[in-house]
């Protein structure tokens, strides 16, 4: 598995052009191609802006403007929810490349936490614009935890991606399920409401939830300027998130043998 793991890096520029592929792809015969990356989380906010301003007016204290502060946890979601999605079925659809014996099968639900992640980082101007817009920059201090807090839910997702993307090859019900899964997932993470909302029993139960911490940290960051006190909890995800990267790691790999039968 180690040697596995170490063949990752010299991987990596197909792993760049199978991500740049993959990018692509996503808007090919659109007219406007890759921009749609800027557009619809611009638009998105809007919608949200527009509904939670004149139609449904949330006055909740501390969440204001309330359609800012549920994209903070909005965005980096879909790039958990849509890599756990497509991860699990990457391995099913790139049946002709794991076939060939060389080409290595973990780069597959890789790709998809990256090209993912690549959509995250374009939606993250529009999302600092409408911070600066309703006066609610982020702080300089603050900011200097966010790449702590992306390389933590990147080795979290990827870790989930890896063992999914194992599973779902023999247990082709998973997709399904994982569909049902991240809905009851996603309503369990303060991200449409503040952690303070939730009474005491419920902020423990919350804290039992691994993307709680992601959640509530890129909002104590972007949304809540100088008040990032989750450090700590941040910093022990990151310890279990390298444990789970390992350990789908190694689901995956004791199931490698078998994928070229199964897909």
């Amino acid at each position: 598995m180690i040697s596995n793991l170490r063949q990752l890096v010299r991987y990596r520029g197909l792993i760049q052009s199978l991500v740049a592929r993959e990018l692509k792809a996503r808007y090919r015969g659109s007219v406007l191609g890759f921009f749609w990356s800027f557009i619809n989380p611009l638009l998105l906010l809007l919608i949200y802006s527009f509904v939670f301003t004149y139609v449904l007016q949330n006055r909740s204290e501390g969440v204001q403007p309330y359609a800012v502060f549920l994209f903070c946890g909005l965005l980096p979601w879909t790039w958990f929810a849509a890599s756990l999605t497509e991860a699990a079925g990457a391995l099913i659809s790139g049946g002709n490349l794991i076939k060939k014996v060389l080409f290595p099968a973990e780069i597959l639900p890789l790709v998809s936490v990256l090209a993912n992640m690549v959509h995250f980082f374009l939606g993250l101007p529009i999302l600092v614009a409408f911070l600066v817009i309703y006066r609610h920059p982020p702080d300089a201090l603050d900011l200097v935890w966010f790449p702590v807090v992306v390389f933590v839910q990147l080795l979290f997702t990827a870790g989930l991606a890896l063992a999914l993307s194992a599973l779902a090859v023999h247990f082709r019900d998973i997709r399904d399920i994982l569909a049902n899964i991240l809905t009851f997932w996603f309503f369990a993470t303060p991200i449409i409401y503040p952690m303070e909302m939730a009474p005491s029993l419920g902020r423990r139960m919350l804290n039992l939830n691994p993307f709680t911490h992601l959640a509530v940290s890129y909002q104590e960051i972007l949304f809540y300027p100088g008040a990032f006190g989750h450090w700590k909890w941040l910093l022990a995800l990151g310890v279990a998130s390298v444990g789970l990267f390992l350990a789908g790691y190694w689901v995956f790999d004791r199931l490698r043998d078998s994928f070229a039968e199964e897909v």
